[in-house]
């Protein structure tokens, strides 16, 4: 009785064993055979290279229409551009109003440093002159009573009052520089003005001898009575 129970519980293990056995003569995998590696996707295939046609090919597509730049040319020169004869004077008399200003507020501080007057300044209301400390008093003596030849005229006639301090600026500077001695400057008695005194001769003993002008003259005096009397003024120009 012990032997049939024996047999009986080995039976389940016999069958198992009857399985492998038999699957094993089929050639099918055991179990405990490692499963199969994942297949390594293909991989994808290399770019075809562009050649030399595909680029010059390309390059014209992106080009199409576009017109070089003409260089035979070059740069337009400055002196090809032209202004206006109106816009050329208001610059020029621009320029000239600014260069004054500025030689004005530096004549004016090398005064204030040197710490005395260059010109001595005499004006009753009717006749006015003036002459740096270091000319010689027979000089203006001469300038006034119109005994030097005068070597060119300026007429401030008309102007405005900054206009004329310019023009009479730009005068001097030019005879000085070429070499005159005496100049005659009209700047008009101012009989039709509302005060009856004109505004210029108001200024001009101040331009001569403090303003930027001043730089070019040696003396000044009231003209003759010949070249304008009280309307005017002899001016020496400095050597």
């Amino acid at each position: 009785m012990s032997r049939a129970k024996k047999g009986k519980a080995a039976g389940p293990f016999e069958s198992l064993r009857a399985l492998k056995e038999e699957l094993a003569k089929r050639g099918a995998p055991a179990s405990s055979q490692k499963p199969p590696a994942p297949a390594i996707p293909a991989a994808r295939p290399a770019p075809i290279a562009e050649t030399p046609e595909d680029e010059a090919m390309l390059f014209h597509r992106l080009f199409a229409g576009v017109e070089p730049l003409d260089r035979t040319r070059g740069r337009l020169p400055l002196r090809s551009v032209e202004r206006s004869p109106g816009a050329t004077k208001h610059a020029q008399e621009a320029e000239d109003a600014a260069r004054v200003d500025a030689d004005a507020v530096h004549d004016h501080l090398r005064t204030l440093v040197e710490g005395r007057t260059r010109f001595e300044v005499e004006d009753d209301g009717a006749r006015v002159e003036g002459r740096r400390v270091d000319l010689p008093l027979d000089a203006l003596r001469r300038l006034r009573r119109g005994a030097l030849p005068v070597d060119a005229r300026l007429d401030l006639h008309g102007m405005i009052v900054p206009q004329a301090r310019v023009e009479l600026e730009i005068f001097l500077r030019k005879m000085r520089s070429r070499g005159e001695r005496c100049v005659l400057v009209i700047h008009g008695k101012g009989e039709h003005s509302p005060q009856g005194t004109g505004a210029l001769r108001g200024e001009i003993a101040a331009w001569l001898s403090q303003s930027a002008a001043s730089e070019h003259v040696a003396a000044f005096a009231t003209a003759r009575a010949e070249d304008g009397g009280e309307g005017a003024v002899y001016v020496l120009l400095r050597r």
